[in-house]
């Protein structure tokens, strides 16, 4: 590829998803809708589809480690992104290569549970989990229940999302973007928190049914929006609105959460 058009360069650091809908493949597809050059190192390969996980297979840590290290060597990620990360060993990998790496711009999306119900995490993990990679990343991007498991806090309002934020700024993550889906009512509030101020983002509800790889599609949109070199609320704004765009037009593929429109525009 001539160099005058080199595309920037995303990794993400996560498991696979054999129903495509959410995972490796969530991410790559995302990089790519958003003109970033999408490389990745697996952490974990799952046996799933729309309607749940069946089977999880954990790559070996040193594995994954060799996975980032050969695409840090020779490709240099202006960004990455962490989701399925599975258990203790595993984290302890990736914050180890990533401290080498020194990438510049780190999303960490906690992935614990899929959106089926299903365990994606050990539960002797969380405690890594916050003391290992908050303090590494550049923004960290729960969803209502991963940020309970991370604030140590039960989270029933808009209130709840700021007090719980505040909680994780302590740990070391210098922004939190609390995802708030999961919330009650006709609107859905996503609250961007660092230390110097918030941005808020709220809008109507969409039906239940589009679910499946929202929170990877999301982190992966900011991911490429950072490796671009936008900002860190301008990345998040283009991301929030490609995922809802995605959702919007999601095609109804499978019987359970189904997946993604990931050709929606950014």
């Amino acid at each position: 590829m001539n160099a005058a058009i080199r595309p920037p360069v995303a990794l993400t650091i996560a498991g696979s998803d054999s129903g495509g809908g959410a995972g490796i493949q969530a991410d790559l597809k995302t990089f790519h809708a958003f003109g970033v050059f999408g490389t990745s190192a697996l952490t974990a390969i799952t046996a799933q589809n729309t309607l749940g996980v069946r089977a999880v297979h954990a790559v070996p840590p040193e594995i994954v480690e060799g996975q980032i290290r050969a695409v840090c060597d020779d490709l240099q990620p202006s960004s990455c992104k962490s989701g399925m990360l599975a258990d203790t060993p595993i984290i302890e990998a990736v914050a180890r290569t990533l401290i080498d790496a020194a990438i510049p711009e780190y999303v960490l999306d906690p992935v614990m549970v899929a959106t089926s119900g299903d365990r994606l995490l050990a539960e002797s993990a969380v405690a890594a989990l916050r003391t290992e990679l908050i303090p590494l990343c550049t923004l960290v991007t729960p969803n209502i229940p991963e940020t309970e498991l991370l604030a140590g806090m039960a989270v029933e309002n808009e209130t709840g999302m700021r007090r719980a934020a505040e909680r994780i700024l302590d740990l070391g993550a210098p922004a939190v973007l609390i995802k708030g889906g999961h919330l009650p009512g006709a609107k859905v509030v996503d609250l961007l928190i660092t230390p110097s101020g918030e941005s808020v983002w709220c809008v109507d509800r969409l039906p239940a049914g589009n679910a499946h790889g929202t929170g990877c599609t999301l982190s992966a949109a900011i991911a490429a929006g950072l490796a671009a070199g936008h900002g860190l609320e301008a990345s998040t704004d283009r991301a929030i609105g490609y995922t809802r765009r995605a959702l919007e037009t999601a095609p109804g593929l499978g019987s359970g959460a189904t997946p993604l429109n990931h050709w929606a525009l950014p």
